[in-house]
């Protein structure tokens, strides 16, 4: 039964995400194209909220399941809200002609130049003046579309934070320019590889070659993973690398476990509030994405920080804590904990009071505070 309800409940978060169709009159390739844009359940409710993007070629045919896999990441929090450009490519084939390049230099030619740019000269720039966007882009493609994808990292500032690039067809020179380009890069990237055990040599040995090439220049700032997936074709590797390549753009973004509660927090000697800090600057600089400190993350630390007697760091939580929850007693009772434990039991009990005035959050509420109360004006008795 509660599997029933939860599946229920799925659906009835992810029913309220809505598709919105985009006709572009493109003057880059004297035609007419289409993309669907589906924006985030919370897109409407939340007006200050930015978005990351998730830019689809082989629109058609890419859209569902990349939206099934960030709708059931979303509903766990390991994935965030993402905004979807699906381009379509499908109807009259024309994903091939989009990808057209130059067998001799490697580089985009006719249509697939052109295709280039109505991509970054009309597509990006319609959706980021009409949508809510944060300033991280992924881009993501399936073969043919998976090798042109790349040439977007040919630009001197490449256009997209993130690459998916699933059982690619490589132009000419890729598994050798891509890795070099790599080499050079002085911001941080993100970039996800995978093949099919069952892609026809052709295919699969660029793709060799371009993973040992990138795994040569050795880049720290190109965060990079290949997948060769056992069992699968050209078409079912989709399936395997969308949750492979989501979880490893969004990494940072996941709540604090319990392995990197005992591996990276408790550990520490100090800085456990430092840690927090730095896990949420990485969310927001580099994913884009702007969110409260989660209150699993925030008891994460504040238990460390207890069982390490590392009292004095409470207070610079609680400074998260009236930022992320200005109006929640989190941050005066954070206060009067680091009070308690320090043994100035007068000054607690001052901070529990002002806590039990604000707003309930959590486990903290009213009882809690009054109960905390008692207890610090019965040490102060004592004494």
């Amino acid at each position: 039964m509660k599997k029933v309800y939860l599946l229920l409940l799925f659906i009835s978060i992810t029913a309220f995400s809505q598709r919105k169709t985009e006709t572009i009159n493109s003057t880059s390739l004297e035609e007419t194209r289409t993309i669907t844009v589906e924006l985030p359940a919370s897109y409407e409710n939340n007006k200050t909220r930015n978005y990351p993007v998730l830019y689809l070629f082989d629109g058609e045919y890419l859209l569902d399941p990349f939206s099934g896999a960030l709708k059931y990441g979303t509903y766990w929090d390991d994935l965030p809200e993402v905004i979807i450009v699906a381009i379509h490519q499908n109807k009259n084939d024309e994903r091939e002609d989009d990808s057209t390049f130059d067998g001799i230099n490697g580089l985009p030619f006719e249509k697939g130049a052109k295709f280039f740019e109505f991509v970054a000269g009309e597509v990006i720039p319609l959706v980021e003046r009409k949508y809510r966007t944060a300033p991280f882009r992924i881009i993501a493609g399936h073969g043919v579309t998976a090798g042109y994808l790349n040439f977007f990292l040919y630009k001197e500032v490449p256009i997209f934070n993130a690459y998916i690039s699933m059982s690619p067809e490589l132009a000419t020179q890729m598994e050798v320019r891509v890795p070099e380009k790599f080499a050079k890069l002085k911001t941080p990237l993100f970039y996800y590889l995978s093949a099919a055990d069952g892609d026809v040599k052709k295919t699969k040995e660029p793709i060799q070659k371009l993973d040992q090439n990138i795994k040569i220049a050795n880049n720290p700032l190109i965060n990079y993973k290949y997948d060769l997936f056992k069992n699968t074709t050209y078409y079912s590797v989709v399936l395997y690398s969308i949750p492979n390549a989501l979880n490893q753009i969004f990494d940072a973004y996941k709540p604090i476990n319990l392995a990197e509660y005992n591996d990276k927090i408790v550990i520490l000697k100090s800085g456990y509030v430092d840690y927090l800090r730095n896990k949420y600057d990485i969310i927001t600089k580099t994913l884009g994405v702007e969110m409260p400190v989660r209150m699993n993350d925030y008891i994460a630390v504040e238990t460390a920080i207890l069982k390490n007697n590392a009292y004095d760091e409470l207070g610079i939580l609680a400074e998260i804590a009236n930022t992320s929850y200005p109006k929640a007693m989190l941050g005066e009772y954070e206060l009067g904990l680091m009070y308690e434990k320090m043994g100035d039991a007068k000054r607690a009990s001052k901070k529990y009071q002002n806590a039990s005035q604000m707003e309930p959050i959590g486990k903290l509420n009213k009882d809690l505070m009054y109960d905390k109360i008692d207890e610090m004006n019965g040490l102060i008795k004592k004494k």
